[in-house]
């Protein structure tokens, strides 16, 4: 069994900085994938980054620049540096893990960006 434990959100003004963490717990291969979304109030659940096996990253056009991705060389902790952060950032932001097929989440973590 995967369990993936979200941490790092909160509330942060316009222009500030966060770092999410998410720790897996369970098998780990080294074909899987990992990712964070996010879901702002009253929309769908969104990807922001990606990560593959081989350490490609994708992002979506909305954090480029301003957000990254990273794992641990175990790959068993995924990050998300999230700089310059915006009031459309809001949102509770999910950790995914993709492994042969089966999706994984956290329980989410709180992000709100705010003056």
């Amino acid at each position: 069994q995967v369990q993936l434990v979200e941490s790092g959100g909160g509330l942060v003004q316009p222009g500030g900085s966060l770092r999410l963490s998410c720790a897996t717990s369970g098998r780990i291969f080294s074909l899987d994938r990992m990712a964070w979304y996010r879901q702002a109030p009253g929309k769908q659940r969104e990807l922001v980054a990606s990560i593959s096996s081989g350490g490609s990253t994708n992002y979506a056009d909305s954090v480029k620049g301003r957000f990254t991705i990273s794992t641990t060389t175990a790959k068993n902790t995924v990050y998300l540096q999230m700089n310059s952060l915006k009031p459309e950032d809001t949102g509770v932001y999910y950790c995914n893990r993709n492994q042969q097929l089966i999706n994984y989440w956290g329980q989410g973590t709180q992000v709100t960006v705010s003056s």
